[in-house]
């Protein structure tokens, strides 16, 4: 370890150097809360987009504003819906509605809207379903509106239409909606979450190891903590050092309690041994963190790392965890190394009250203890047996991860009683799916085009071209003969001002969402060139541009698998590069990498069963993945640090044998206990409204347990036997000793 590391170390356990460090921190944590903004004033919703702004649903988008722009934000689609076909008198009252929304006395942020109520009886008939119970109405916001005020405008369209006495559902979607939406669900989510996680952790630190003040005294630590790092994330909110997702916020705080837990489990269980040895608590302590620190250290490195990668993601939910997360664990490694050692040092022995433990103390045989000493008597003897049958069993799990169906609807997420959600629904029901969010389509010239007959009848080639595609069900606008022979008006915002575009709709045979959706737009940009030239375009001169919900997905989907291939292959290589360092060893950092995972394939696979089979869900968000992936990979090396290295100490003094079966003995009850308890924490976001959340925390709960329980308890000891009895000699103690430095 590094000596300035260990001088800080050493100052934190003494009883000078205690009593600064804590007063150093609470300062700090009182300083920050008094003159620092909070994280949540300055964080926002990552949008589903690239970091770079260069991916092509983007670039689309972009020509789209500049060619035809516009003071419009957020589309709202306000649906109403009957039973019963909407009667004349529901009518009337949805045209008194839509007649405010388009008078003066429309709420300030209301762009505009479809104005219903200006149409003939047979246009309005069109915008029905064919049963005549739906109706769908257009509205957009004005650009640049935060969330909050995007959803007082529509509580304001909500309110509107309660004051006509309609006896019939409303509910507003689309994109303003779901905005909204998102804002309501989570507006009092992290007090819940935070308030949960800290009862469920005290209940269980009660639970184990049966003393209120180390039950208390995490949390507290926790608090601190957190009052520090959600400071200093509102100071980068505010100065806009980066962006600060709200999000990544709730996680955090997750992640902040537990993982600081499971380092106070660490050093307390650890100091509970000293002092039972030893009769100064602040020689203990030393002894203590002279062991713990490098594990802590390294464990907090790995953390750091995995979450440095998501710098390289190009996602931007993704992108946007990675500062978040990097402040997060920077603080909670610094306080691992300082104010965990220093409040325990200064409470001694009586943070264990009521079971003090005193100097010379023979400890009790603790039923834990018993416990792993039988694992680790059953995988010394059958090493090989234990083994193979694990790898049978998590190779079956993650067999049946290349069986996961994906979602790109994040509406699929939201609670069912949401309106958002509610209203795509009825849309769903009621409309042709395609019908829900047709691709724009921009052909655009580097120059202007011509808008004469010959040039308007290539144009329409291109709306040809398009609709004879596979997947598509319609495209407009359809160019009559007198729009042609320019004896009739074009179609309003089908020309650019500039003559450089002319904007066309494509409506998909499938929902926008779905996979097959996704591959239709694929393939109309991979015939691009086909249908320019077909139409007499020059594909070098001009080009399709293809913007909308679907071709938005489809980039998604594109940056999602190579997010994932980037942030698997770099995390892998960086963290086995690191425990290299850490065991000083070339074959356990692949051992330790290796099991870490096989239990993520697995556990992904074991989840993804539960789901479909108990659960009845049909697909999971396509994020749960790559996050799954950061945080179980970062976590399970804790533990698997934590065994590895009381292993090393062992074996400078036994057998290489003998010291596996020590270690899993030795570790075994606090790696449970802290196993247990940021398990159950992760499993907190069980109770979050939103689907994704609930997956995921499931999801990392499983695997938590898996690795506690069976990779750190049987499989890793298991595989380091046999790897230290094989021919090779790797591992043989005396090689180990001389080449390894253990």
């Amino acid at each position: 370890m590094l000596k300035p590391i260990q001088k800080l170390v050493r100052f934190s356990s003494s009883k000078t150097g205690s009593i600064i460090m804590l007063l150093a921190w609470v300062i700090a944590a009182i300083m920050l809360s008094v003159g620092a903004p909070g994280s949540k004033e300055y964080s926002g919703t990552s949008e589903e987009q690239s970091v770079t702004k260069d991916m092509p649903s983007e670039t689309a988008a972009n020509l789209l504003k500049e060619e035809f722009p516009t003071d419009e934000g957020l589309t709202a689609l306000l649906v109403f819906h009957k039973k019963e076909p909407i009667d004349q008198y529901d009518r009337e009252k949805i045209s008194q509605f839509s007649k405010w929304m388009t008078s003066d006395k429309k709420p300030d942020n209301l762009a505009s809207s479809l104005p219903f109520h200006l149409f003939p009886e047979h246009l309005q008939d069109e915008m029905f379903s064919e049963d005549k119970s739906t109706l769908i109405i257009n509205a957009a916001l004005i650009e640049g509106l935060d969330s909050d005020e995007a959803n007082e405008t529509l509580n304001q369209l909500r309110e509107a239409v309660d004051s006509l006495g309609l006896d019939m559902q409303f509910e507003i979607t689309g994109p303003a909606g779901i905005s909204a939406d998102t804002i309501s669900i989570f507006r009092n989510a992290d007090f819940i979450l935070m308030s949960a996680t800290i009862v469920l952790i005290f209940i269980l630190l009660i639970l184990i190891y049966r003393s209120p003040i180390l039950a208390i005294t995490p949390l507290f630590i926790a608090g601190i903590v957190y009052a520090i790092v959600d400071r200093l994330l509102g100071i980068a909110g505010k100065q806009e050092w980066f962006a600060v997702d709200g999000s990544a916020v709730s996680i955090m705080l997750v992640l902040l309690f537990a993982v600081l837990t499971d380092y106070s489990l660490f050093v307390f269980s650890r100091f509970r041994e000293e002092l039972c040895k030893n009769t100064s608590k602040y020689s203990s302590m030393q002894e203590v963190m002279h062991h713990v620190a490098e594990p802590i250290l390294f464990s907090g490195g790995t953390v750091l790392l995995a979450m440095l990668t998501l710098f390289l993601a190009v996602f931007e939910p993704y992108n946007h965890f990675a500062p978040v997360f990097s402040v997060a664990v920077v603080v909670i490694l610094l306080a691992g190394l300082t104010l965990i050692p220093s409040i325990f040092v200064l409470l001694g022995r009586k943070a264990f009250w009521p079971f003090v433990p005193s100097a010379n103390e023979k400890q009790p045989q603790q039923s834990k203890r018993k416990i792993w000493q039988r694992a680790g008597h059953i995988v010394t003897k059958k090493p090989g047996w234990i083994a193979g049958i694990l790898l049978i069993l998590f190779l079956l799990g993650a067999f049946n991860v290349s069986t996961m169906n994906y979602s790109f609807n994040l509406l699929k997420s939201f609670p069912d009683n949401i309106s958002s959600r509610q209203g795509f629904e009825l849309l769903e029901e009621n409309y042709p799916p395609g019908q829900l969010s047709p691709v724009t389509v921009l052909l655009y010239g580097k120059s202007p085009l011509s808008a004469d007959e010959e040039g308007l009848a290539n144009v329409q080639k291109v709306a040809d071209g398009l609709a004879d595609q596979p997947g598509v069900a319609a495209v407009s606008p359809d160019l009559t003969k007198d729009m042609l022979l320019g004896n009739e008006e074009l179609p309003q915002n089908f020309l650019s001002e500039s003559k450089r575009s002319f904007r066309l709709q494509v409506v998909l045979d499938d929902n926008p969402y779905d996979e097959q959706a996704l591959r239709t737009v694929e393939q109309l940009r991979e015939k691009e060139k086909k249908i320019l030239d077909e139409a007499g375009f020059s594909s070098i001169e001009t080009s399709l541009q293809f913007a909308g919900q679907t071709a938005q997905q489809l980039d998604v989907q594109t940056m999602n698998s190579r997010d994932m291939i980037i942030l698997l292959s770099v995390v892998t290589i960086l963290l086995t590069t690191m425990l290299g360092f850490q065991t000083k060893s070339f074959i356990l950092p692949i051992i330790m990498m290796s099991t870490i995972l096989l239990s993520y394939f697995a556990s992904l696979g074991f989840s993804w069963w539960i789901f479909e089979n108990m659960m009845g869900y049909d697909a999971i968000s396509y994020r749960i993945p790559v996050y799954t992936f950061v945080f179980m990979v970062a976590l399970g090396i804790d533990y698997n640090i934590m065994l590895v290295s009381r292993i090393r100490e062992r074996a400078k003094h036994v057998s290489w044998n003998e010291a596996v079966r020590d270690g899993v003995s030795l570790t075994g009850g606090v790696i449970s206990s802290a196993g247990v308890i940021l398990a159950a924490t992760f499993a907190v976001l069980i109770t979050q409204p939103l689907q994704e959340l609930f997956l995921f925390g499931f999801t990392m709960a499983l695997r938590i347990l898996l690795d506690t329980f069976i990779i750190r308890g049987f499989m890793l000891p298991a595989l380091l036997i046999l790897v230290g009895n094989s021919k090779s000699g790797y591992l043989s103690p005396t090689k180990f000793d001389k080449t390894h430095n253990l």
